[in-house]
């Protein structure tokens, strides 16, 4: 397989035997292979070692395969995503399509069909970026920015006009926003908002999560100790209404 650069594949599969089996026939392909034997190391690896392509289990210790695809969708929604699952539900197969899986392969799998589809994942994928390159950015474009109230937060530039004005939102603000939106008006709770929004596993115990919710009541509520838009539900977590 000729390539102007090596791409690059992360396995995300806690089977050991299955794992170094991928590794094994990707590598033969040409690609540059890494394994990823949890969610943690998963969403570590992801962020440090820029692959061109997720290969992912759903089942896995620590973080499970849907919630590191919901963190990854928070930051980037082009990167492809096969799913390697023994589900094998038309619920299950639905949950990862609507969550941005780009593909799906139930295990057992035929070896040749799985090389087939990481090819085929890869070149759209390079076609993409290609159109990227060509395609100018328009700035006003209405797609990034989000409005409720009087509150209107742009993504692309990561700022948010509120009542306090015009003010920049950091990276983890934007992503946690992008998280609420995302599921608005379903309830969250602290351990799922950390997995997904952090990649921490559900015994991590912290009060980052109250904390944001402090400073984007603070930010967007006319009358922070009354909201409307961030409201807190007894021993479940929190609820973005809009």
């Amino acid at each position: 397989m000729e390539q102007s650069h090596q791409k690059r594949v992360l396995v995300v599969e806690d089977d050991a035997h299955i794992a170094e089996g991928l590794c094994l026939n990707l590598s033969l392909q040409g690609y540059d292979v890494k394994i990823s034997p949890d969610g943690v190391a998963a969403l570590q690896d992801w962020k440090e070692w820029k692959p061109d392509l997720i290969v992912l289990d759903i089942m896995l210790p620590e973080i499970d395969g849907i919630s590191v695809l919901r963190n990854i969708r928070l930051e980037d929604e082009r990167i492809p995503v096969l799913v390697l699952s023994a589900k094998s539900s038309p619920d299950d197969k639905v949950e990862c399509f609507h969550y941005g899986v780009d593909d799906y392969l139930q295990k057992p799998f035929n070896l040749d069909e799985f090389l087939l589809r990481v090819e085929r994942l890869l070149t759209r994928f390079s076609w993409s970026k290609e159109a990227d390159d060509v395609e100018k950015f328009d700035e006003d474009s209405t797609e990034t920015v989000y409005s409720f109230g009087d509150n209107r937060v742009d993504f692309s530039k990561a700022t948010a006009i509120c009542r306090q004005g015009k003010i920049n939102l950091t990276e983890q603000e934007m992503k946690l926003l992008k998280l609420f939106i995302s599921n608005r008006g379903k309830p969250l709770s602290r351990a799922k908002l950390l997995e997904i929004g952090w990649g921490y596993t559900s015994r991590t115990e912290t009060r980052t999560i109250d904390n944001f919710i402090v400073r984007f009541r603070k930010y967007f509520e006319d009358d922070p100790k009354n909201p409307v838009f961030f409201k807190s539900l007894r021993a479940i977590g929190y609820i973005f209404n809009h």
